[in-house]
């Protein structure tokens, strides 16, 4: 080295030194700000707090719980009896009984108030659509899609989108309901005619629209989307949720995505289960309300669980935000509020999964919180006002 350039590299050395110290600085202010964010541990292993320590007037917020309690369901018995009356013959299991009425609130990452069995397992109907969202986000995340506007039949190769209609099918047309997609998936037909198959939830027959134009509620299309994301990934979604989500997460073990009877397919010379997007026809996923409360919170928090980004929070954006005009203010099998016309006392912000019984897992960035609530027969709206009413 030259003795000219000495002076030169002690700026240099002086320069970097400075940075260094600035870019870990920065990384402290990162992790220490991660650090103040309350993650519960594994399972039952999560702090509750008594509402005035996270902010919440705790006479109001019982008074919200204590109304909570009176609004037992009367659409799904308790031993399942009206299953078929009321969505036609059955494909899968439903369990012999469910819990009663119950719920969970949490602020901050903490419990601040809980209600009945919330560690029973039970059908929790379409709120399993959100789930199925959610390992679309894990597909794009890693590449495997390059974006929810491809065709479906760019990718999946099994005859089911063969046709000129369904050729057209995109990924986000499947996560908005709006797929049109024309076909039959484990017996039960797209058009959702006969009261045998379908109960009271037979429609009228109509002309198809175009794929994208005409918004339609139907679990054999979103039974279709469940299969087309298990021949991606080659892998039951059950695992794919449990390593990805689920145990990351610090679930129970007594959470199951159960399929129907006849909903088995081959990949690779092995017997796959594909699994539906609610118990309309029996199965579908069985969980507690605790293990739903945390995977609310994995949203809250923007895919983020303690140290690792198990979601992007480009796809949490992207699925809780409004994709247009066509149909209910609706995201990636999201229900939102960008309206206020959901729940009119709660932020447009505010979004959530919704299922029949009804059981609901509300999500509030504004006010750090989520609501689990399952069996009940009232207006998620009037519950949610009363806990809003409840922050200081």
């Amino acid at each position: 080295m030259k003795l000219r350039n000495y002076p030169y590299l002690l700026v240099l050395l002086a320069i970097f030194s400075c940075s260094e110290k600035q870019t870990s600085s920065s990384a402290s202010s990162a992790d220490s700000a991660t650090s103040k964010v309350y993650y519960p541990g594994k399972d039952n292993n999560w702090q509750t707090k008594k509402p005035e320590d996270v902010g919440m007037d705790a006479t109001l917020l019982q008074q919200a719980v204590e109304w909570a309690k009176t609004q037992e369901t009367t659409q799904i018995e308790k031993d399942f009896s009206t299953q078929k009356e009321i969505f036609g013959e059955p494909l899968g299991p439903l369990p012999t009984t469910r819990a009663s009425t119950n719920g969970i609130i949490i602020k901050d990452g903490y419990i601040v108030a809980e209600w009945g069995d919330t560690k029973a397992a039970d059908p929790t109907y379409s709120v399993a659509k959100s789930f199925l969202s959610t390992i679309l986000g894990l597909t794009i995340d890693r590449g495997m899609i390059q974006s929810t506007n491809d065709p479906v039949a760019k990718y999946v190769k099994d005859g089911g989108y063969d046709m000129e209609q369904n050729s057209k099918v995109t990924w986000e047309h499947h996560a908005r309901q709006t797929s049109e997609w024309e076909g039959e998936m484990w017996g039960k037909k797209y058009d959702f005619v006969g009261k045998e198959a379908f109960g009271r939830g037979e429609r009228k027959p109509r002309e198809l629209q175009e794929p994208g134009s005409f918004y339609e509620y139907n679990d054999v299309r979103i039974n279709r989307f469940a299969l087309s994301l298990l021949r991606l990934w080659e892998k039951p979604l059950p695992e794919v949720l449990e390593d990805e989500i689920m145990d990351p997460i610090g679930a129970s073990e007594t959470w199951r995505w159960v399929p129907y009877r006849n909903s088995v397919v081959e990949i690779n010379g092995k017997q796959m289960p594909s699994v539906s997007g609610g118990t309309r026809w029996g199965g579908g996923l069985w969980i507690s309300a605790r293990d739903e409360a945390r995977f609310g919170y994995l949203f809250l928090r923007n895919g983020r669980w303690k140290n690792k980004q198990l979601l992007s929070e480009k796809w949490v954006k992207e699925a809780t935000t409004s994709r247009g005009t066509v149909g209910p203010d609706y995201g990636y099998l999201w229900w939102l509020n960008t309206e206020g016309k959901a729940w009119p006392d709660a932020p447009t912000t505010s979004y959530a999964a919704l299922g029949a019984g009804q059981n609901t897992v509300w999500v509030d960035p504004e006010h750090d919180i989520v609501i689990v609530w399952r069996w009940h027969n009232g207006n998620p709206n009037e519950l949610i006002k009363r806990v809003i009413a409840a922050v200081k």
